[in-house]
This record gives structure tokens, sequence and C-alpha cells, in this order.
């Protein structure tokens, strides 16, 4: 009775606080990548959900009706041979349920990885995410401007984040706009996701990463592309440009609160090379040079202090 009794009260915890939850980030999407994988995941459960209550439902006939018999202990049953329709269902149908789900995964991931949907013909917003002990860098080349573990930008516009990291392997992660990717120290990953929805969301680390790793996180605040513009522009007009010393500061392990730069520390600490390295957006390499420094030495200045936004 005891036992019954522990039973119900943990049942009826358990739907309490269930009941009690915000959805789950990751199925409540805010941009294109983040829908097609919650739809994934969904299709996945549904799939997965009727394979087990179809198996479940087959044990408990299998059970009542091949339970045991009154027969007489020397009774022997008929020698019966394989059954080919039942062998091939049994066989046939195990098969059939991993192609339907590989090609959804195979699709899915090749979604996920290419520009989101509807964004292909528009130039993205590129941002360098660069992971250090337990801080993100996010530099914006083109707006010639920094920031330190908060991140601007604007809705309905293809984004494009290169990763990288100067301590160890860590794992971006915005869980309501798309998956997570690692960020390493010798090359340069690309992750494409893009906002459909004003807000702000939550990143961080997936990737353990030492002691700090729990608070190794970062504001996301999506705005409309004029509010984007605006607050491009205010960062230019009141932030202090960051200079090779402060940058070298922020690197020390340890956690911030969030800064921003008028000029990005890619002047003077550009990312990693290599195949998947650099600032190469489809330029020769020489423009790959002029649009890595060109545009944003005219936001160098002399103050080291950083702006604290």
């Amino acid at each position: 009775m005891k036992i019954k009794a522990t039973w119900l009260l943990f049942i009826f915890a358990a739907i309490t606080l269930l009941t009690g939850c915000e959805p789950l980030m990751v199925l409540n999407p805010k941009g294109p990548q983040a829908q097609t994988q919650a739809d994934v995941i969904l299709l996945s459960i549904a799939i997965m959900s009727f394979i087990v209550i179809v198996v479940f439902a087959i044990l408990i006939y299998m059970l009542v009706k091949y339970r045991a018999s009154k027969q007489a202990d020397d009774y022997e049953p008929p020698h019966i041979e394989g059954h080919p329709v039942v062998e091939g269902i049994i066989v046939g149908i195990p098969i059939l349920i991993v192609i339907v789900l590989s090609v959804i995964s195979v699709r899915s991931n090749y979604l996920v990885e290419a520009t989101p949907e509807g964004y292909e013909d528009e130039e993205p917003l590129v941002v360098y995410a660069q992971s250090s002990n337990w801080k993100w860098h996010f530099s914006y080349p083109e707006e010639g401007i920094e920031t330190v573990n908060y991140l601007y930008i604007p809705t309905d516009r293809a984004l494009e984040f290169k990763l990288y990291s100067s301590g160890p392997i860590t794992s971006f992660w915005i869980p309501q706009l798309g998956g997570q990717k690692y960020a390493m120290s010798d090359m340069v990953t690309t992750l494409h996701l893009a906002a459909e929805a004003p807000g702000e969301y939550m990143g961080r680390n997936a990737n353990f990463s030492g002691e700090g790793f729990a608070e190794n996180t970062f504001n996301v605040n999506a705005v409309t592309p004029d509010e984007f513009d605006e607050w491009v522009d205010e960062v230019k007009e009141t932030a202090d440009p960051i200079t090779e010393e402060k940058y070298q500061e922020l690197l020390e392990p340890g956690h911030l609160g969030q800064l921003t730069f008028s000029s990005t520390h890619l002047e003077f600490s550009p990312p990693p090379e290599g195949e998947h390295g650099g600032h190469n957006h489809g330029n020769s390499p020489n423009e790959k040079d002029m649009d890595m420094h060109g545009e944003s030495d005219g936001h160098k200045h002399s103050d080291e202090e950083s702006h604290h936004h």
C-alpha cells in the first residue's frame, strides 16, 4: 500500500511540474532553420510513438492469446515451418523505418547547413563569433563594431556566423534560431541562421569547456532592420574602439558582463586561416583584406576604455 501511495505521489508531482513548465525552446522556433529542426523532432517523436504503441499492442495480444493453457504436461505443439509473409514483415518494416528516418535526417541536414530558404538572393549579415574562457566575442566586420556576451541581429535577414575559438572547443547554440555548431581554435566553421520574429533569445556554449562552462552564455536581441541600423549608428557614436591590450585582457579566463566597441579585434587578430578559415565571402585575397581592414580603419581611436552596454 505504501509503495502504491508513493508512486501516486510521484506521478502527481511530475504532472504538476510539467504543466508549469514553459515550452521547450527547441520546440518554440523563431527562424526557418529552427522550424525545420522542430518539425523533424516532432515527426520523429510521432513515428517512434506509433512504433512503441504498435509493439506494445502486439505484445499484449500475444501474451493474452498464447498464455499458458490447461494442456497435459506431455503435450507437444505441432511443428510449424517459417511463414514468409511474417518474416518479410518482421524484416521489412524495420528497414522501411530506417530508410524513412534516414531520408528525413539527410534532407533536414542539407536544409539547415545552407542559407535559409527565402534568403538565398540576399546578402547575409556576417558575424564572427569567437569564444574564449568563458566569454563570447561578436565581431561585425562590415559594420566595424564588436560586442561581448550579447548579439544584436536584424530580423528577416540571413545571418552567417563564422565560428572559432581562442581556447578549448566550444559549441555555439541559439536554440530558438537553429542547431549548435562547434567553434575550434584552428579553423572557422560557418553556421547559417535567420530570425523571423523580434525578441530576446538565449544563446550559450553547449559543449563543456571547463569550470566556467555553466555561465558561458550570451543574450540575443532580434530587432527590425531599421532598429538594427540605429543601434549600429549609436555604437559608432558612443562606444570606444577595442585595442590590442584590451583584447588580450578580455581573453583571460573569467566572466564579464556585456561590452561594446566601435572597432573589431579582427584588425590586429584575424581568425585562423585554412580550408574554412578567413574572411573570404567570394572575393579575391586582396579584396578580402580590404573588406576586413578598410572599412573598420575609419573607426580607430586612441582611447582604450570599453563602453559598457
